[in-house]
């Protein structure tokens, strides 16, 4: 498959290039720093310099088309709330609007839990977070891509099982970032998996016996 990766230089972005890569992938990965293109090579991806913020939706889809799915793994990070209304939100407005121009179908978007956060006291600016991420993923389910919402609980960088809990509403908790990213590449790869908002946490199933339990 071609992929292409929006963000894939972060944490869970970086796992999934290398996954794919390794799987024989091709793997293009869309990042905003000119310094993040020695991680991605590393990591198995071809480096696609491209700045969410200031970039064109024209632009994007050029560089997405011939893909044969999209992951769109960006985010602000705590930057500010600013930043999260541009690159979680108006970000992934743009590439669904791109990924549409380009005639790429499939798209899986990395999402957050909707109880995440609230074993603790959040401030204002994770509010903002969560709103700015319910919003884009009610953009793109509203468009008529092949897509996929994934919403992972609280990630953590302990090592990956290889199993999850996966399901349209389950327990909130914690997931490594090693168990998203592979859970998104069983998830790209099964195109019968389309149109639904998946919850992932850690868990005791393995992936891809995750993934097809997922499948109508």
């Amino acid at each position: 498959m071609r992929v292409g990766v929006i963000g894939g230089a972060g944490g869970v972005g970086r796992r999934l290039t290398a996954l794919l890569a390794e799987a024989g992938d091709e793997v293009t990965v869309l990042h905003r720093r000119a310094d993040q293109a020695a991680v991605v090579e590393q990591a198995g991806g071809r480096s696609a310099l491209f700045d969410l913020v200031e970039g064109s939706v024209e632009e994007l889809a050029g560089l997405l088309r011939g893909q044969d799915a999209v992951v769109f793994s960006a985010g602000a990070h705590g930057t500010g709330r600013d930043q999260t209304t541009l690159i979680d939100g108006r970000g992934l407005e743009h590439a669904v609007d791109a990924a549409r121009a380009a005639g790429v179908r499939r798209f899986v978007v990395v999402s957050v839990f909707p109880e995440a956060g609230r074993d603790v006291e959040t401030n204002a600016g994770f509010e903002h977070y969560v709103r700015v991420k319910k919003a884009a993923d009610v953009y793109l389910t509203g468009s008529d891509l092949d897509w996929v919402v994934v919403r992972p609980g609280t990630l953590t960088d302990a090592p990956g099982t290889g199993t999850v809990r996966a399901g349209w509403a389950v327990p909130y908790g914690d997931v490594p970032r090693d168990d998203v990213a592979l859970f998104l590449a069983a998830v790209v790869r099964e195109q019968r998996l389309h149109h639904v908002v998946v919850e992932l946490t850690g868990g005791g199933t393995p992936v891809d016996e995750a993934v097809r339990a997922l499948l109508p």
